[in-house]
């Protein structure tokens, strides 16, 4: 019995030395590899099925290739193995010629004029196809794109974005929304969808043993639904290999042998403000709001210190496109006060009220973000905001903002430390639930069209700091803070944050790439 002991603690030994090192099985076949998601369910993940935020693209991006990907140092070839530009309005993509949908059918260029086309009559929310004037085929494996004005983000935002469709398929498709059939999951991706349980929240996926870059190291991928507090238990059961984890649970899963990776700071949360209607449409209102907000008290205990607060001008201080001379409005109950007295408003007891009426608003929180809310609420009632919280689901939430049927509401997402055309997308006109859809400065919207347009990445730099003053002035959302992100995995793959987030920005640390080879 002693020795079978031994032999079985010095297997054990050998185990946590191998996932300590980081290598374990990254380069040998991983038969199935289970992630662990506190969410779920992310939609179909066809390009036009998957919930349109950042776990949703992941799950399509599996089946589905770019033209171009990301890996943890920048841009690499995916369907073109090379590209170069001609002018400052055309793309010319010289595509692989050993690819294959999973279907067996062999992938041209025809393919990617007809997505460009396609995506200009049904319009695919993560990518924003007005920069794209036409696209041509050269040849079966070239493929000219031409643009309608300069794009600085273009292979970002759109060559490294967009899923590309398969023509055999989709050209038959009127109502992409709606196709959801097996033929909806056609693609060029190293992975085959086996099995998806909207109610359970699960995922299965298969290798794509034909994959251009040859048949994927891990064989099967597999998502399941975990609660946060209970993934560092998962992952040391065994129960997934994989899953994003409290901050606090990071250092004791490093002591017994697992990989934690600290994520960047791209996620952002703050409070998005219905401006179009009174009061919250008066400039000074959204700044007596976040006067009110202790944004620093919320990182110490809603956060228990895992964070920093966020710049009024939306990027991160360790981002490069950090603008330092914006106002920051430091926590100042008195400010508040008087920008309410400028208004006409006068504490009536203990809330603003005018001409008799006391002033009350409702917040959005859902279940992940309820404490924070209620924080939130506590701090703007002690400087008079008369606040009722109402707990919703995330998806609701998102729907409410994007009628406009909200007064606040505690928003996050990531795509923070992509490139600095998530301004447009979270100011002016873009993803609905996301964005604050501020049209009224047209200073402010015209600096967002000149910064995507400037190609000299010095001159850009200088509209993108415009753009942050003119946001910290307007507020027309309130950034609040970036919290610290952790992913723990068994060291069975080679897990990483892509270099700007996977795709346009996202921030998750399930690279394909990692998966595939």
């Amino acid at each position: 019995m002693k020795r079978i002991d031994l032999i079985v603690k010095g297997l054990l030994l050998l185990a946590i030395t191998l996932l300590i090192s980081g290598s374990g099985c990254a380069d040998e076949n991983v038969p199935i590899y289970t992630i662990g998601d506190t969410t779920g369910d992310w939609g179909f993940p066809s390009p036009y099925g998957h919930y349109a935020r950042g776990p949703g693209y992941i799950r399509m991006s599996l089946i589905f290739d770019t033209l171009v990907w990301k890996d943890d140092r920048g841009y690499v070839p995916a369907l073109a193995e090379s590209w170069q530009m001609e002018g400052n309005d055309a793309y010319v993509f010289n595509l692989r010629k050993n690819v294959t949908w999973n279907d067996g059918e062999v992938f041209t260029a025809n393919d990617v004029v007809f997505t460009i086309d396609y995506i200009k009559q049904h319009p695919y929310s993560w990518v924003n196809s007005n920069p794209i004037k036409a696209a041509e085929a050269l040849d079966d494996y070239t493929v000219k794109i031409f643009l309608n004005y300069s794009y600085a983000p273009f292979l970002e935002m759109i060559a490294g974005t967009l899923p590309i469709l398969p023509e055999h398929i989709y050209e038959g498709v009127s109502n992409p929304d709606e196709f959801q059939d097996d033929d909806a999951l056609v693609g060029t991706g190293p992975y085959k969808l086996v099995n998806y349980d909207k109610t359970q929240g699960t995922y299965l996926y298969e290798a794509y043993d034909d994959y251009y870059l040859g048949s994927p190291n891990v064989k099967q991928i597999r998502f399941v639904k975990i609660s946060n507090e209970m993934a560092a238990a998962a992952l040391e059961n065994g129960d997934v290999d994989a899953v994003g984890v409290p901050a606090e649970t990071a250092d004791q899963l490093k002591t017994v042998g697992f990989v934690v990776l600290e994520g960047p700071r791209d996620g952002i949360a703050k409070i998005m403000v219905n401006h179009k209607k009174e009061p919250f449409s008066d400039t000074r209102f959204r700044q007596a709001l976040y006067y009110a907000i202790d944004r620093q008290a919320l990182v110490d205990n809603a956060l228990r210190g895992y964070g920093i607060i966020a710049s009024s001008g939306l990027f991160s201080p360790d981002s490069e496109w950090y603008n330092p001379e914006v106002e920051q409005y430091d926590y100042d109950m008195t400010k508040a006060k008087d920008l309410m007295s400028e208004m006409g408003y006068a504490t009536d007891g203990q809330y603003f009220s005018k001409a008799g009426q006391t002033l009350e608003i409702e917040m959005l929180v859902t279940s992940s973000n309820e404490r924070v809310g209620e924080m939130i609420r506590q701090q703007l009632d002690a400087a008079g905001f008369k606040v009722n919280l109402r707990s919703v689901d995330s998806k609701t939430l998102d729907s409410l903002v994007g009628e406009w049927n909200f007064d606040l509401a505690l928003n996050s997402h990531g795509g923070m430390g992509g490139d600095p055309e998530i301004l447009n997308r979270i100011i002016g006109e873009g993803y609905a639930f996301n964005s604050a859809r501020y049209t009224a400065d047209e200073k402010l919207n015209d600096l967002l069209s000149d910064e995507v347009s400037e190609m000299d990445p010095a001159k850009r730099k200088e509209l993108v700091f415009e753009v942050e003053a003119v946001h910290a002035q307007d507020l027309p959302s309130l950034p609040l803070y970036y919290s610290n992100s952790y992913w723990a995995h068994d060291g069975k793959v080679d897990a990483y944050y892509t270099k700007q987030g996977v795709a346009n920005g996202i921030p998750i640390a399930q690279n394909k790439l990692s998966f595939a080879k």
